[in-house]
């Protein structure tokens, strides 16, 4: 333990998701010995992004303006509509190049033990954006973990009545990966997603 602000930044470091007591005092002790410069640029940058970054008012991604640059954008393809939990995942999906639709931010996934349910999530705003009728596809992309596939199973009951495809990224084993390291549910995901090979 050390005292005063030192303690303090440690703490305060360490309430940061995956950063671990041991980081938090590593951290720390960097910014100790950081030039005042670069310490002042950090903190200037966490205010301004306090103050300047809001949620888009349709999708939810993060934003400088009332709409991200995906949903301002009239390229994109307004019929399809890609269901992320977090406005990170719309930047793993932009970086695939694949996807030329807009997204909608759930802001999570259905949790029970963590007391997330489905009114905790923004899937309300999904239903009203449905609503317009000019989306035909949806683009489960939750994680493939439990709470990604209770969430993706909630929102698949709850779209399958609307008279649009509804379809979940493919997962499986990544490339590179080795069988004996995979969990249940990544082989599974596997079996079930296996291709016919063209021989």
């Amino acid at each position: 333990m050390y005292e005063g602000v030192v303690q303090d930044l440690i703490d305060e470091l360490g309430r940061l998701p995956g950063v671990g007591p041991k980081s938090a005092q590593r951290i720390a002790f960097h910014l100790l010995t950081a030039d005042s410069t670069d310490v002042s640029r950090l903190a200037a940058a966490l205010l301004e992004v306090k103050d300047k970054v809001k949620f888009c008012t349709v999708c939810g991604n993060v934003a400088e303006a009332e709409l991200c640059r995906i949903c301002a954008d009239p390229r994109r393809d307004a019929t399809a509509i890609c269901v992320v939990e977090e406005p990170k995942d719309v930047v793993a999906v932009e970086r695939t190049r694949e996807f030329r639709g807009r997204y909608h931010v759930l802001g999570g996934a259905i949790s029970p033990i963590d007391g997330i349910g489905p009114d905790d999530l923004r899937i309300k705003e999904l239903m009203t954006r449905l609503g317009s009728g000019d989306v035909t596809e949806i683009i489960i992309a939750t994680d493939p973990n439990l709470e990604g596939e209770a969430t993706a199973a909630y929102l698949a009951r709850l779209l399958k009545h609307m008279g649009l495809r509804v379809t979940r990224l493919a997962s499986g084993l990544p490339v590179g990966g080795d069988l004996e390291y995979a969990d249940e549910v990544t082989l599974g995901r596997a079996f079930e997603g296996r291709k016919l090979l063209d021989v």
